[in-house]
């Protein structure tokens, strides 16, 4: 089987009334794909998305139908595949990333240190680096093409975008979308919180079932997609340590002339921070 699309570290396959999602070894920083691979990224992705899947299902549908290769064709039933292979409901892709931000970090800080705002939105004066928001703001954003950078843009024109590709639902699949997005931070930045972990911030992707119905797709709250910190330790004023691929980004800022090749001892360090992220927030140590 060929996949019918290549995404920076997932493939898409066609599986006729669903599609297998695999989540390899790859890991990319900068929208930009490293020459190395991390191995057990993929499983780690791909069953903390599984457990937010299902911790979440009661405030929206999300794609998930089985994680277990034995349910998916002969293709997948092997090492390659076990503990990476997600099977998924087809789904419409909305094109928006679902962004929450919960404190204040990144891009963000960078944004309020200019001129208060970040993506637009006006926040008290006074805020440290790392400061929790009085509320989570939502900032969405364009999704790019590989190599390309995706664009942060306003709520507003969030329904603008929707409008043109689905006349008619503009208003109503934004507001659902930015509704959605802050509920589903809410309840698992709490529960995180009673495991050790602050979730900073995170993005999510929705789709439309058949029946026209809003479903979370893509992955959810793994490493890849959010700012994880450990609550132990935690002191607004500075950048934080962290559980996801903030540890790569910073290495490679720190060495310019790397050509995106990793050295031994920062792969080890980043899939070890995602075991341990993985063992804090579900309990258990990863089994594939």
């Amino acid at each position: 089987m060929k996949p019918i699309k290549e995404g920076k570290v997932r493939e898409v396959y066609d599986n006729g009334d669903s599609i297998i999602m695999v989540a390899t070894d790859r890991i990319s920083a900068f929208d930009v794909i490293l020459k190395n691979k991390i191995v057990n990224k993929g499983a780690v992705l791909t069953q903390m998305s599984k457990f937010w899947f299902d911790l979440t299902k009661d405030i929206v549908p999300n794609h998930m139908l089985s994680t277990d290769v034995k349910d998916m064709p002969e293709f997948f039933q092997n090492d390659e595949y076990k503990g990476k292979s997600m099977m998924c409901k087809k789904l419409t892709m909305l094109p928006i990333e679902c962004i929450v931000r919960g404190y204040i970090t990144g891009s963000g800080w960078a944004s309020y240190k200019e001129n208060g705002t970040v993506c637009g939105i006006k926040l008290p004066e006074g805020l440290k680096e790392s400061d929790k928001l009085p509320e989570p703001i939502y900032t969405p954003s364009t999704k790019a093409e590989i190599g390309d950078h995706d664009e942060n843009i306003s709520f507003e024109r969030s329904i603008e975008v929707l409008e043109k590709e689905f006349p008619g639902h503009g208003l109503e699949y934004a507001t659902a979308l930015r509704d959605n997005t802050i509920a589903l931070y809410k309840k698992c930045a709490d529960y995180a919180l009673t495991k050790g972990i602050i979730i900073a911030d995170t993005k999510f992707e929705f789709g439309l079932d058949e029946d026209g119905n809003i479903v979370l797709a893509d992955e959810m709250l793994t490493p890849d997609s959010s700012r994880f910190w450990p609550l132990e330790g935690y002191e607004a004023g500075h950048g934080q340590p962290s559980f996801d691929k903030q540890f790569v980004r910073d290495w490679l800022k720190a060495n310019p002339e790397s050509d995106y090749l990793l050295p031994q001892d920062v792969i080890d360090k980043t899939i070890d921070k995602y075991l341990e992220a993985y063992k804090l927030l579900t309990g258990k140590e990863l089994s594939i």
